[in-house]
């Protein structure tokens, strides 16, 4: 079997599609993109093709190596994100090459079923209790929202006082009945991550999601020292060897590579057993789209420190087509009281409606994050 041609798809809300044919008539499926950055992805997997073009799909590690090795310059969002999305659909080739799912190639179940959890309150948080109330009865438990809108380095009590009203707001509304990770978004800084995980202690949150921007990851342990909240980071960093050094170095508990973004399967499966090795939970970034969501699954379904499913039903992200409204086979990803079930299908397991997609294609919104600024004009982290 050789691959013969890799067709990308744009479609809202803000994704992109791989497409790899093969010579025998196998496709696969992935997603290559970096959200805001999808045509920069896209340049970027075309480039990649020159490596694949005419290769056998199957020598999956060696091919994973060729594109990370194969150039001096390596790393970094765009490059591993595009190898990312070639890697996820090789591993779809192979699944369905040989009839099976993914995860019987990496040696089996280690669960039945994935827990999973719905995120609420928006861009700015807000309407937590309506939302929460309103997923609980689909039969959710476990959710997590975004802690803060614009902080300064340091800033003003109010806006501590305000942030933590929301968090007070919904342990009044539900008591110990729902668990959450409040997500920092990298908005705050060192000084001010330190006064609200103080004063987030007494509404036990599950997690707290990137504390501090990555690239000030010498926080993290001196951070974990100082609270009892769980620390979780990771969808900014984009292979092991960023990962090595924020394990060796301690301070977080749950780790959260994405498999969009972080070199795919391949790279991911080595980052989760990293993770492992230091006690350190997992629960991969995924507020993407349905081929992105399959690719999480097949991982942890084979990693037995994987403690939480992040997926976008219903996220603020969603305009324009949620996660299922490509995808043909969708009961398989039905939630049962928050849980997914294995997913049955060879390779990801994940059937792409290519018709639905090919339409999108023809009109794709060109989305960006917004960019935000403090009352004294500067720039605000988003």
């Amino acid at each position: 079997m050789k691959i013969t041609r890799l067709v990308t798809y744009h479609a809202a809300p803000r994704w992109l599609f791989l497409k790899i044919e093969t010579d025998e008539g196998i496709t696969g499926w992935g997603e290559p993109v970096i959200e805001g950055r999808a045509r920069t992805v896209d340049a970027a997997v075309h480039e990649l093709s020159e490596y694949l073009i005419g290769q056998d799909p199957t020598r999956i590690n060696d091919l994973w190596q060729t594109m990370y090795r194969g150039s001096f310059y390596r790393g970094g969002a765009i490059l591993m994100s595009a190898i990312a999305g070639i890697d996820q659909a090789l591993w779809d080739i192979k699944g369905k090459a040989l009839g099976v799912p993914v995860y019987q190639l990496l040696g089996g179940l280690v669960r039945d079923r994935m827990k999973t959890y719905r995120w609420v309150g928006g861009d700015r948080p807000a309407d937590l209790v309506e939302q929460v109330h309103r997923y609980r009865e689909l039969g959710f438990d476990t959710f997590k929202f975004n802690g803060t809108e614009e902080m300064q380095l340091l800033d003003s009590p109010r806006r501590v006082d305000a942030a933590i009203a929301k968090v007070a707001a919904l342990r009044d509304a539900f008591g110990d009945s729902i668990d959450f990770g409040v997500d920092f978004h990298g908005r705050v800084g060192a000084p001010m991550a330190r006064v609200l995980l103080k004063e987030l202690e007494p509404y036990r949150p599950l997690f707290v999601e990137e504390p501090v921007l990555p690239e000030q990851a010498e926080y993290y342990p001196r951070l974990a020292a100082a609270t009892s909240i769980p620390l979780a980071a990771g969808e900014r960093m984009y292979s092991r060897f960023e990962f090595k050094q924020v394990l060796a170095n301690g301070g977080l508990s749950l780790l959260q590579p994405d498999l969009s973004h972080a070199g795919g399967l391949t790279e991911c499966l080595k980052i989760a057993a990293m993770a492992e090795a230091y006690d350190v939970a997992l629960a991969p970034h995924c507020p993407l789209g349905p081929v992105a969501l399959a690719a999480c699954l097949q991982l942890d379904f084979v990693s037995h420190n994987a403690v939480l499913q992040e997926q976008s039903i219903g996220i603020h992200y969603n305009q324009g087509a949620d996660l299922l409204d490509y995808v043909l086979n969708k009961d398989d990803f039905h939630c049962d009281h928050g849980s997914i079930a294995a997913l049955p299908k060879p390779g990801l397991g994940v059937e792409i409606d290519e018709e639905r997609l090919r339409h999108a294609h023809e009109n794709p919104p060109d989305w960006r994050n917004p960019v935000w600024r403090h009352a004294d004009g500067s720039v605000a982290e988003w």
